[in-house]
């Protein structure tokens, strides 16, 4: 079969699968396994699939699973501006930390005080809310641009993530589950997210209350990588106390009347 012919087909097989490992192509189609990782490499730059860790995921997948920013802008609205309010007053002046592509995360740099800091972020929407602000140093981790989010994603953006050492970061998710931990809907999402968190002295989830008991398609990271949630006033009280038996530091917000 001709490398054309073999990738041609490589990219139908993962469409179609939504994702699919480098042993099980390597296997397909009688070839090495660093010869299949070749491929993807040369497939991913040229924007036909991305890479995973041990094979590859959909493009298709990711631009259906993830919510447009949009989406995300007007859900639960009220709920991440006052989570945002809060998480702001742990920050004190030049503090290293890490702001997610999330929309709460964007209110934080829309509520940020113009002092010395360094912020750190996969986010085109927090980098432009503080570029007005002279006082904050900002830094992209670039990689490759999911246009639905705004965000910077992929290998080349968790690298970038390595070669620091911050004192906070903050994100969000779309599941924390007692048993299955953080998750998103989108695996590059959720790599980028368990990046931030390993280089961090200290995790501040901020989740509002409908993300609770919730497990949806990647694992972000365990529950107890997690130093401090902070949430809405409509979380349910038992699972607060579960939460708190995790060692958890949970800030329950109320919301404006």
């Amino acid at each position: 079969m001709l490398v054309a012919e073999r990738h041609r087909k490589i990219v139908e097989l993962v469409n179609k699968q939504l994702s699919v490992r480098v042993s099980e192509l390597s296997r397909i189609f009688s070839v090495t396994e660093e010869t299949i990782r070749r491929d993807l490499e040369k497939l991913e730059k040229e924007g036909k699939l991305l890479r995973s860790h041990g094979g590859a995921v959909s493009i298709e997948k990711d631009q259906h699973l993830e919510l447009s920013y949009l989406e995300r802008e007007i859900t639960k609205a009220a709920e991440k501006k006052a989570i945002a309010l809060e998480a702001v007053k742990l920050i004190q002046p030049n503090d290293l930390i890490v702001l997610d592509a999330s929309t709460t995360a964007w209110y934080m740099a829309k509520e940020l005080p113009n002092e010395p800091l360094t912020v750190i972020t996969n986010s085109i929407k927090v980098a432009l809310e503080l570029s007005v602000k002279d006082q904050i140093k900002v830094m992209s981790t670039g990689g490759l641009l999911s246009q639905r989010s705004l965000s910077y994603i992929g290998p080349l953006a968790e690298r970038s993530l390595q070669t620091y050492h911050v004192n906070k970061t903050f994100l969000s998710c779309k599941g924390v589950h007692l048993d299955g931990g953080l998750s998103d809907s989108n695996e590059w999402q959720a790599l980028i997210k368990k990046q931030m968190m390993e280089i961090s002295d200290q995790t501040i989830l901020l989740a509002d209350s409908s993300k609770f008991g919730v497990r949806t398609f990647a694992f972000i990271n365990d529950l107890e990588k997690v130093d401090r949630i902070i949430t809405d006033q409509n979380i349910d009280e038992a699972y607060k106390n579960e939460l708190e038996s995790h060692n958890i530091e949970v800030t329950v917000v109320p919301l404006p009347s």
